[in-house]
């Protein structure tokens, strides 16, 4: 029976017992604004409720309040409750009756006993706890593309409660023993996720972390009672790429089959199959160039590149959970290496023709239409012509396509030498040439250079002759001039700072002369010199003449050079000596001495260039001569650092009265002594 029905049956039995309709209608008015906490049709999970109302103004007035509880068939449960004064709520109003739906009716009695019609509002209480639940296993990993996720949940079976099923609550955390309401009987509204009856099971997840997270579930009925047990299943979460890892491929180019290997790895769901992977498992792929892609199951896979050429290998692999960065739509592009292959030899040649301006110069052209000429590798090499030797490397300079190697022909001896020219590409391939770009040999014959003559030395003397050459059948001379350095002496002795002039004359093997060419005079001085070597650089003239006064110094050799250019020969000259006599300074400290008187004293100084005199001294004999006689020593000793001397002498025989004899000191050779001998002007000392 509805509650509409119990209010009328109740009003009916209390007009019954009030005695008719006219008294009837002064019974009080029924409460104004019956309310029930927490909402009348709200399922509560208790039997106590309040309820509250207003009294309207009645006459006489409301003396007591009386409330009827019935069930959900109309049917009264319990006594008949009275309150004996006006009052306007029922604070701990309990429900005697099992959960479920009732019916509370409240009327108001006058002061005369008058009791009118009743306000009525319902009661819904649930205290049982709904069935379990839980999510739907989900078996695998999930990867990037398994989001959004939809997790289904198992609806709770046997007895539902009376309140039905409002929905479930969810949470998802990284633990297995998770709670998705804080109370341990009870889910609020705000902790009910899915709020659409038993049969709204779909929870919907936008994202998780990478590893594991597990969802929990509760049933949860119409009064917000949930299971007893928490359902849960775990969720494995890969959302990164694998890593792969291509090896075998070469730093540069290669002149043969390249094999590569692709390796994955990955630090989440794996490379291994197992039941739940999706897609068919993990894969390891690799894609050459805009070709098919070879797919492997597994973490690995190789292929080998054989044709020539630069080849892109694009390598990716699928993971348990089914990330793969193949590029495909959503996913990243897969990484990629570059291969390249060269099994071709470079072409390589020599020039077709020599440079008459420098012969030596020897170059030759490497091409390669791949991997192009090595930057740092290929040679120039030289034989004998016709000869089974081996072939003999040159320094060769290694510049773009382009090699070049001098070749040093005045170190070898004339005749004809071949030429091989080896050449190599970036991918390591060799090839080999002993020909021009036009076909011909590369053969050169020797001399390459034009011959010169050097001639030098000291003075000379002028040669005229006549120079002719053929006209026709004639002949056309004329008179030229040189310096003749045949006659030339090959040594000369100078005094002690004395300048020489050394000269000389460069021309071709057929006497015309080489203007301007520099000619190298090198003077090598003797042990104990200051300076071992010196240089001068001179130019010849129009005629091919060249001079140069040598500075004074110590003894040396001296030589003149053509070091040659690019089209003429090197020549030299014959070595000369320059001997330079040692220079002595002596004097007297008197023209005459007393016979067994005062000795008299000579003194003097060896010269030299600084540096030059030994640190021991330079040792000088003493001599003296009479009139017509030979020079003979009395004594020999040493200077000081400096080149000096000095030594008395005391006139002992009477003999030597009278006579005038003549003294000097003379420097003789000695080893480390840069200076040729030589002696001091004489002094005079007469005895008396």
């Amino acid at each position: 029976m509805s509650a509409r029905l119990l209010a009328l049956a109740l009003s009916i039995a209390t007009l019954g017992s009030a005695g008719g309709a006219a008294d009837a209608a002064a019974a009080p008015p029924p409460p104004v604004g019956l309310e029930v906490e927490g909402g009348e049709g709200t399922w509560h999970t208790n039997n106590v409720f309040r309820l509250d109302w207003t009294n309207p103004s009645s006459e006489p007035p409301v003396a007591a309040v009386i409330y009827r509880i019935g069930d959900e068939q109309g049917a009264p449960v319990g006594e008949v409750g009275r309150i004996d004064w006006p009052a306007r709520s029922l604070p701990e109003l309990t429900v005697p009756g099992p959960p479920g739906s009732y019916t509370i009716a409240v009327s108001l009695e006058d002061s005369i006993g008058e009791e009118g019609p009743p306000a009525t509002a319902s009661l819904r209480y649930d205290n049982v706890r709904p069935p379990d639940s839980a999510p739907r296993p989900i078996d695998g990993w999930i990867g990037r593309t398994g989001f959004p996720l939809t997790v289904r949940i198992e609806p709770p079976e046997g007895a539902l409660p009376v309140s039905g099923i409002r929905g479930y609550a969810v949470s998802v955390d990284d633990s297995p023993t998770g709670e998705p309401c804080a109370d341990a009987r009870l889910c609020t509204d705000a902790e009910t996720d899915l709020r659409d009856g038993i049969g709204g099971d779909a929870y919907r997840i936008p994202e998780l972390p990478e590893g594991t997270s597990h969802v929990h579930v509760v049933a949860v009925s119409g009064s917000g009672m949930r299971s007893r047990l928490a359902g849960h299943t775990p969720l494995r979460v890969d959302t990164e790429y694998p890593a792969t890892r291509i090896s075998g491929v070469p730093l540069g180019w290669a002149n043969h089959p390249v094999a590569v290997t692709v390796s994955a790895t990955d630090a989440g769901s794996g490379m291994e199959a197992d039941a739940g992977s999706p897609g068919g498992g993990p894969y390891t792929a690799i894609r050459v160039d805009d070709g098919a892609p070879l797919v492997v199951a597994g973490d690995s896979a190789h292929t080998t590149l054989i044709e020539a050429g630069v080849h892109r290998v694009a390598h990716y692999a699928r993971d348990a959970a089914g990330n793969v960065a193949d590029g495909a739509a959503g996913n990243r592009p897969p990484e990629a290496a570059v291969v390249r292959i060269d099994r071709e030899p470079p072409a390589v040649h020599f020039r077709s023709w020599q440079d008459p301006a420098d012969p030596e110069l020897i170059e030759a052209l490497v091409s390669d239409r791949l991997s192009g000429p090595s930057e740092g590798r290929g040679s120039i090499e030289v034989r004998r012509a016709g000869s089974v030797d081996e072939f003999e490397a040159l320094p060769t300079e290694v510049s773009g396509r382009r090699l070049r190697a001098r070749w040093n022909s005045e170190a070898h001896p004339p005749g004809e030498y071949e030429f091989r020219a080896v050449g190599h590409d970036a991918a390591g391939n060799t090839a080999a040439t002993t020909r021009r770009s036009d076909g011909s040999a590369m053969v050169l014959p020797n001399p390459l250079k034009a011959t010169t003559i050097l001639r030098a030395g000291f003075g000379g003397s002028r040669l005229v002759w006549l120079r002719c050459t053929r006209v026709g059948r004639g002949r056309r001379c004329r008179r030229e001039t040189a310096v003749s350095f045949d006659a030339r002496p090959t040594r000369r002795t100078v005094p002690y700072r004395r300048r020489v002039l050394f000269s000389g004359r460069l021309a071709s093997r057929s006497g015309t002369p080489l203007a301007d060419a520099p000619v190298h005079v090198v003077e090598r001085f003797a042990d104990g010199a200051r300076q071992a070597q010196r240089v001068s650089v001179v130019r010849t003239g129009a005629e091919g003449r060249f001079s140069i006064r040598l500075a004074a110094g110590p003894s040396r050799e001296i030589s003149a050079l053509f070091t040659g250019t690019a089209a003429l020969g090197r020549s030299g000259a014959p070595e000369v000596d320059l001997g330079v006599r040692s220079a002595v300074r002596l004097r007297v400290s008197s023209p005459l001495a007393r016979v067994g008187g005062r000795p008299v004293i000579f003194s003097g100084r060896v010269l030299a260039q600084r540096g030059t005199l030994p640190d021991v001294g330079k040792s000088v004999a003493l001599q003296f001569r009479l009139p017509g006689l030979d020079w003979a020593a009395f004594r020999t000793l040493r200077t000081d650092r400096r080149g000096r001397f000095r030594f008395p002498y005391r006139f002992s025989d009477d003999d030597s009265r009278g006579v005038r004899f003549q003294f000097r000191a003379h420097a003789p050779a000695q080893a480390g002594w840069p200076y040729e001998p030589g002696g001091s002007r004489p002094v005079a000392v007469t005895g008396k």
